[in-house]
């Protein structure tokens, strides 16, 4: 595969990620606004590309000595402005804290200065089976520079 042709997984600006998308119009109802689900469609993006930026893949989760993987147990949205077809938006995401299986996550969609939609988010670090586990040092190690606090 030509470099250049190669997905981006955005970028870091401290310890901020920053997911860059664009509204097609499968993204959108028929007034040409985003539906509201599909922002959720944004932000696991922005959390997933923000794992994989900090060394954490889903695949690797799932073929590691320990198979786990992550669930949304919580998530709570504000809508404060719509976003239309063809618009260019970051999706910003911050790994807040972990607290014992809990990985705490605030988010945000922007269009330029705007903020369209935010998103505080708890997901669970769980065994295979879909009991909670705590996440192993080593995805603690590698999560654990992003973090804005330790808990």
């Amino acid at each position: 595969m030509n470099p250049s042709d190669t997905p981006t997984a955005g970028r870091f600006e401290g310890r901020e990620h920053r997911l860059p998308v664009r509204v097609y119009y499968e993204d959108t109802d028929f007034t040409g606004l985003v539906y509201h689900a599909n922002y959720l469609r944004y932000f696991e993006r922005g959390r997933s590309d923000c794992l994989r930026l900090m060394g954490v893949g889903h695949a690797e989760l799932l073929d590691g000595d320990q198979p786990m993987a992550f669930v949304v147990s919580k998530m709570a949205l504000t809508f404060l402005k719509p976003a239309r077809i063809d618009e260019e938006l970051v999706v910003r995401t911050g790994y807040d804290a972990v607290k014992g299986p809990r990985l705490l996550i605030s988010q945000t969609i922007t269009r330029g200065d705007e903020i369209l939609c935010r998103a505080g988010v708890e997901a669970v670090c769980i065994h295979l089976d879909g009991r909670p586990r705590r996440p192993t040092p080593l995805l603690r190690d590698r999560i654990g520079p992003w973090l804005a606090r330790e808990a």
